[in-house]
């Protein structure tokens, strides 16, 4: 393992105060990157391991500082018929001169590079919180595992100061990569989408065999598992995938608990900030 100076990685969110994503109050930490392409992924930003920019319209005050900003001459400034900013991602240079300027933050970083102990630093200002409702911190995305060792130097800190662990992933990912976490978890949750493989290639680009050997592997290995299902209407939320995935689950162990989870419908809009189509619709 490298020394912790060393290893740095991106994330496009942290969450304080977070009661959704595992026991108590907790940090939900946002990872970049994903092996999976969900047509209905609410953070496409996290899906790319990259840095961009991504621009929200209803923030923008059409003030134009950013358009003489732009060193390349990226971005233009449309009055007709609608007041918006056009970026040309073949043009941006990502200098980030139109972030620092723009008064509304219309225009932002879809992330930034930072490190585990400046994670840990964060993580660390709601220890009592943990301590009073059994919290902590949870690793999200993305996809925690497609950034592997920095996700692994942050839990192990987490360890150190004994904090509570929870890593949110579809598993998809090797099982020696998931092997290296067994000690560094106290609770995984995994997304689990689509139980019939050809459906799960159509919709994310991937099959799901090696996530439902790694969550045996986990269940073997007597870990904590909560399993999680995205109600994608006519999708994931049909009587079939569902009624599939409870008898998966129950023939591994019984008292794996299964939540359903609401889709979010202002989902589109982020599609809208990055200027990529929104698969779904």
């Amino acid at each position: 393992m490298a020394n912790s100076t060393e290893i740095s990685g991106t994330i496009f969110k942290i969450k304080r105060f977070s009661v959704h994503d595992g026991p108590g109050i907790r940090t939900s930490v946002f990872l970049k990157g994903c092996p999976l392409n969900c047509i209905w992924c609410h953070s496409p930003e996290g899906i790319s391991p990259e840095i961009t920019i991504w621009y929200d319209k209803s923030l923008c005050i059409a003030c134009g500082e950013c358009v003489k900003a732009c060193p390349n001459k990226a971005l233009t400034l449309k009055i007709n018929p609608e007041d918006l900013i056009e970026i040309d991602r073949q043009l941006c240079c990502l200098s980030g001169d139109c972030v620092k300027v723009c008064p509304t933050s219309a225009i932002q970083f879809t992330g930034i590079t930072t490190s585990a102990a400046d994670i840990l630093a964060e993580v660390e200002k709601d220890m009592l919180f943990y301590k009073e409702s059994g919290g902590g911190v949870t690793l999200t995305g993305g996809e925690p595992f497609y950034q592997a060792a920095f996700a692994e130097e942050i839990l192990e800190l987490c360890r150190k100061r004994n904090i509570h662990t929870a890593i949110e992933s579809s598993l998809f990912c090797e099982k020696e990569t998931l092997n290296r976490f067994l000690n560094l978890v106290d609770l995984f949750i995994v997304d689990m989408k689509l139980f019939d493989p050809q459906q799960h290639f159509r919709y994310t680009g991937k099959s799901n065999e090696i996530i439902k050997e790694n969550i045996r592997f986990l269940a073997d290995r007597g870990k904590d598992i909560l399993i999680r299902i995205p109600m994608i209407n006519n999708i994931t939320d049909t009587e079939e995938n569902i009624t599939a995935i409870r008898s998966f689950i129950n023939t591994i162990d019984i008292r794996i608990p299964i939540e359903y989870l609401s889709y979010n419908p202002l989902a589109g809009n982020n599609y809208k900030k990055l200027d990529i189509p929104f698969l779904l619709k």
